[in-house]
């Protein structure tokens, strides 16, 4: 058998796929305040993760942009990897025991 002497088509580079793509849209979070019940979107930034050892310890926190309350939520599973694949902060909370 012998290998075929044609040339190959270029393939797609990293270049020529991102080309004219200047930058990508940051990601922003839907979120509600109990207290005001104002509804806003916020950046990664605005919002803070903790990571518990069970459900119960594992929640979000922001401050209100409408009222200034903080805000926190309980963050499931879905939320917390969500949250974490759109930058926001994360902290490991550590038992004592």
């Amino acid at each position: 058998m012998s290998e075929s002497a044609e040339p190959r088509e270029p393939g797609m580079t990293v270049a020529s796929a991102f080309a004219g793509m200047t930058s990508a849209s940051p990601v922003v979070f839907r979120a509600g305040c109990p207290d005001c019940r104002g509804r806003f979107e916020l950046a990664a930034s605005a919002l803070r993760l903790a990571i518990g050892a069970t459900s119960r310890t594992t929640f979000y926190s922001f401050t209100c942009p409408d009222c200034r309350s903080t805000v926190r939520k309980p963050a499931g599973e879905r939320i917390v990897e969500l949250l974490t694949g759109g930058g926001v902060r994360t902290l490991r909370l550590h038992s004592t025991v």
